[in-house]
């Protein structure tokens, strides 16, 4: 069954939940860990796209948009996860809603900012997983 981890940035934690996404996805790629990044809007995908390739200065984080990258070298993969199927270990959901195909992965990473709407749809996620009888996390970041 898919461990779901809600990551919550608290009150006063700079960044948004594009750059939370980001980290957990480097640190789960230096645990050997294969990630995709559920960005179902191009925007979106492209901004998380960009903040890879800026947000450290001095590394470089394997990336790229699903469909046109190669994913044997790229081990973090951003865009909209319904049509691919080939990832499993861990989904970064940067959506409103539940992703459809959540349950073929062995982790679910929410991430939560300062963002109001942001905050009310993923009280809402929280409350179908539990009622589904998911594993649940929650992790306050500053």
């Amino acid at each position: 069954m898919t461990q779901v981890d809600f990551y919550v940035l608290a009150d006063d934690a700079p960044g948004d939940r594009c750059q939370l996404a980001c980290r957990i996805a480097e640190k789960a790629r230096r645990a050997g860990l294969r990630v995709l990044i559920h960005a179902p809007e191009p925007a979106l995908a492209s901004q998380v796209d960009n903040m890879l390739w800026t947000l450290w200065e001095q590394s470089f984080v394997p990336h790229g948009l699903l469909g046109k990258v190669d994913p044997v070298i790229n081990p973090i993969l951003i865009g909209d996860g319904s049509a691919d199927n080939d990832e499993h270990q861990v989904l970064i959901n940067l959506a409103a809603d539940v992703p459809v195909f959540f349950s073929r992965f062995d982790r679910l990473v929410e991430c939560v900012d300062h963002d109001e709407t942001v905050k009310s749809s993923s009280r809402q996620r929280f409350r179908f997983y539990r009622e589904h009888g998911y594993p649940l996390g929650t992790h306050t970041l500053s």
